[in-house]
């Protein structure tokens, strides 16, 4: 016998789209076969009822055949061998009629009523359970809507306790009445096939009993066939048995899950630990939707990623559509209408943002950290999941302890200053590799800044802003009102992650270092929001501009960035060192690496900055300005017009030719 479709029971308590579509498929042939089965019942019900008909029929027959001796026939009584004939007759039709009578018995027995019993305890029971299912479904849905609704900021323990259990006995009954659904529907495939073979096997053995004296060597053609039927209904029976028993024992066991299965949101010590090395992620989650000028409305809709992009499947729909493409986006955590768990996905242009809403805190970090990993395009590699586990473990081990990060580097002397091919070489090291160097490039224990402010509070009066602070203790800049540079202004949209005090500004490996830190940091304290930026390139400073107050935020001269570089492998990080007056230190200045993300390219970010430095040099010569103007590009109104990395190099030769 082939294999017989099934519904998984393991998959009644997530109810995903995949599974609803294959439910539907299932009582698409439940409806289909409930129709077959009342046409198939009335083709029966005739046959049976013109077998009792012939039952009847020949009962009266006989009994009209013994009354022809009492008929008083006005020419004579009857010839006695004619009564005697029909006597004969008689006994005959009324064997027949005995005959006719145990067939219809029959049918009915073997025909008419496990078909009847068939439609009215399996279709119906069918029917039920699908209506209980429906029913708790749209009560866990609208348990899941308020609970989605629970305030975030004046959280009500007693209301969220409330929801909470309601959530979990909606979702209990839920799964209770989906797994008897689903057994039902999976015992259906089964007894719909023992429900057509063994009324017409009934049939056809009554059919064959009737007819046995007359048709024996027919009924020995048919022996071998119908014992064949009767072994394969045995074997549908039994498997349908050991089916019965292993969905029984399979029920149990998924009953047995602990309360916490049912609970949306499980922060118990118990709860599992988000996985951030997901390159795939599926699930329900709530989607803001604009309806009007300023209203808006949330929908709870199954999403999955697949590849690069992000898909959405309505309940019912047979493949899901897509949403966005992940590819180079950002994903950050939001406050939105007083509602938890809330995300932020950003298109690389910024034109297109979606607003998610997860169900609890694992499911929240896990597709902040799965849409992450996508959006670094880790996926098109050749093994993206070793990839994704080694750059997540590389994350958790760099940020070390003060005293293991000494012990780290008690081993390293001071050694001569390094020639230039091995300054190259080193700056060709990943980011993950731990510089060899004297000293660590980073100060050990020093804390990871996530805003962009000064590194210490002793130095911020000293740090080169143009914000000021009001009465309340907030940060209020200022509108920029410093000129706009005639020759150099460029607008890049950065996103900051983090800054750290360093001991050195030589070298690219400080910065390297520093990012390792930070997305480390990032990634184990759960760290997901990130402030843009308009980053202002000109000939004399480097400025960082808030886009919705277009107010400068900090700026920094050129001459005091002598530093930056891009990742070398992630061509969206990109990283500088700035000094900043403080009186504390040796030198009279400290040095801070800040770190950013951004949608161009960093090498071009980078050439820029070190285009500006060579203006700022160059305006102190006329000459060299003059050479510098002659050899790049202007633009229509004089500035500086930069292409990309062949000028740059074109520029440099210039100088140095002039030089």
């Amino acid at each position: 016998m082939p294999p017989v479709d099934k519904l998984l029971l393991e998959e009644a308590l997530l109810d995903s789209p995949q599974t609803r579509s294959l439910l539907s498929v299932f009582e698409e042939d439940a409806g289909t076969l409930t129709e077959f089965t009342n046409q198939l019942l009335q083709a029966m019900q005739r046959v049976y009822g013109a077998q009792n008909e012939m039952s009847i029929a020949t009962q009266q027959l006989s009994k009209q055949l013994i009354a022809y001796e009492k008929q008083n026939f006005a020419l004579s009584k009857g010839d006695d061998e004619v009564i005697s004939t029909l006597h004969r007759f008689a006994r005959v039709v009324d064997e027949l009629n005995s005959l006719h009578t145990e067939l219809a018995k029959q049918v009915a027995d073997t025909m008419i009523f496990p078909m009847i019993q068939f439609r009215e305890r399996d279709l119906t029971e069918v029917s039920t359970l699908k209506d209980l299912f429906l029913l708790a479904s749209n009560e866990h849905d609208v348990a899941m809507a308020k609970y989605s609704k629970l305030p975030k900021k004046r959280e009500n323990e007693k209301l969220k306790a409330e929801v909470v259990a309601e959530v979990s006995a909606t979702r209990r009954k839920q799964h209770h009445s989906s797994l008897q659904y689903y057994c039902a529907l999976n015992a259906l495939q089964h007894r719909k096939r023992v429900a057509m073979l063994d009324p017409l096997l009934g049939f056809t053995q009554g059919q064959i009993n009737f007819f046995k004296m007359g048709v024996e060597m027919f009924s020995k053609k048919l022996d071998d066939f119908l014992s064949s039927v009767a072994t394969m209904v045995q074997s549908i029976q039994g498997q349908l048995d050991t089916e019965a028993e292993t969905m029984r024992l399979t029920q149990q066991e998924l009953l047995l899950a602990s309360e916490t299965t049912y609970m949306p949101d499980n922060n118990t010590t118990t709860s599992k630990k988000a996985n951030r090395n997901l390159l795939q992620k599926a699930g329900y989650l709530n989607i803001r939707t604009k309806t009007g000028l300023v209203s808006t409305s949330w929908d709870r809709l199954y999403f999955f990623t697949q590849g690069g992009n992000l898909m959405c499947q309505p309940r019912g729909a047979v493949a899901g559509g897509l949403i966005l493409d992940l590819d180079n986006c950002s994903v950050m955590a939001v406050d939105c209408e007083d509602r938890r768990y809330c995300f932020q996905i950003v298109s690389p242009s910024g034109k297109t943002n979606i607003i998610l809403q997860a169900e609890g805190k694992q499911e929240y970090e896990e597709w902040i950290c799965t849409i992450n990993n996508i959006s670094r395009q880790i996926y098109l590699t050749d093994n993206p999941e070793a990839i994704a586990i080694r750059l997540n473990e590389t994350a958790v081990q760099a940020v070390t302890p003060m005293s293991t990060f000494q012990k780290k580097h008690e081993s390293f002397r001071p050694k001569q200053v390094e020639s230039d091919g091995a300054e190259a070489a080193r700056s060709e090291k990943s980011l993950t590799e731990v510089p060899e160097s004297a000293d660590p490039l980073i100060i050990p224990g020093t804390p990871i800044r996530f805003d962009l402010c000064p590194a210490s509070e002793d130095s911020e009066e000293n740090w080169p802003s143009s914000g000021r602070t009001n009465p309340f203790g907030e940060s209020c800049p200022e509108k920029d009102t410093t000129p706009e540079d005639p020759l150099l202004h460029q607008v890049f949209t950065v996103r900051f992650l983090g800054s750290i005090e360093t001991r050195t500004d030589q070298g690219d490996e400080v910065i390297y270092e520093t990012m390792r830190q930070v997305l480390a940091a990032r990634a184990i304290h759960n760290v997901f929001r990130m402030s843009e930026y308009q980053m202002v390139v000109s000939s004399r400073r480097l400025g960082f501009i808030d886009p919705q107050t277009q107010n400068t935020i900090i700026s920094f001269p050129l001459s005091d960035v002598p530093l930056s570089a891009s990742h070398q492998d992630n061509k969206r990080l990109i990283g500088f060192v700035a000094r900043a007056p403080d009186l504390h230190m040796e030198n009279g200045a400290s040095l801070n690496c800040c770190i950013f993300e951004t949608n161009d390219d960093g090498n071009e970010i980078c050439s820029v900055i070190d285009f500006g430095r060579k203006i700022t040099q160059a305006e102190k010569d006329p000459e060299a300005l003059a050479a510098l103007m002659k050899a790049t590009e202007l633009s229509a109104d004089g500035r500086f017009f930069l292409l990309g990395q062949t000028d740059k190099d074109e520029t440099d030769a210039c100088l140095e030719s002039e030089a």
